[in-house]
């Protein structure tokens, strides 16, 4: 009984931090990325910004790093512990279960290089995170493929997540509303994959 409780509250917890802070911090990434597509000049001063907080290490640490490890190193165990059942019951529910488990691997492999290219190379290397800096990524045509199978993978797990989160938060609690749900986590996935395609094509 403990461990079912443990497991129960583990899981809304790790569906919390897959909104509140790890969802608003995607949308707030992909926003000061947005800039981009005003010139080199707008990029930069939204990522001068960002990188002059006041506490920035700390505050990236608390909402950011702690919580995308917890979400990640737990949603991997559920993952690989999870039971798909697309070989007996190929609804589509099923099928978003699975995508989720997929997409979660996916993002955390896609967000690990990112954070490698970036934040990494700046604390070895000193490196500025700018335009260039992006734009010097984007000249191998392998990272513009990998860059936008990762924006994908991560929006789509957001979405979807969000979908999951209303189930296990109870906010949605009958078919009609679950539905509901599954058009707005639809609706959602497309508008901001665009923020974030725009955005990469922008440095280009």
């Amino acid at each position: 009984m403990a461990n079912s409780e443990q497991s129960f509250a583990l899981r809304r917890l790790h569906s919390l931090l897959g909104v509140l802070p790890i969802g608003v911090f995607l949308l707030q990434h992909l926003f000061v990325n947005h800039f981009a597509v005003y010139g080199e000049e707008s990029f930069n001063r939204a990522s001068d910004f960002m990188g002059n907080l006041p506490l920035k290490l700390l505050l990236e640490t608390v909402i950011i790093y702690i919580p995308i490890l917890f979400h990640a190193i737990y949603g991997i165990y559920i993952a690989f512990t999870a039971k798909n059942n697309i070989g007996h019951y190929s609804t589509f529910r099923n099928w978003m279960f699975m995508l989720q488990r997929v997409t979660g691997i996916l993002t955390f492999l896609f967000i690990a290089v990112h954070v490698w290219q970036t934040r990494v190379q700046v604390a070895l290397h000193g490196i500025h995170v700018d335009y260039d800096m992006m734009n010097h990524i984007f000249a191998n045509p392998f990272f513009i493929i990998f860059y936008v199978l990762g924006v994908l993978s991560t929006v789509f797990h957001f979405a979807n997540g969000l979908w999951s989160f209303a189930v296990t938060w109870g906010i949605t609690q009958n078919e009609k509303s679950q539905r509901i749900m599954s058009y707005v986590s639809a609706i959602i996935f497309v508008l901001v994959s665009a923020l974030g395609l725009i955005a990469l094509f922008a440095f280009i």
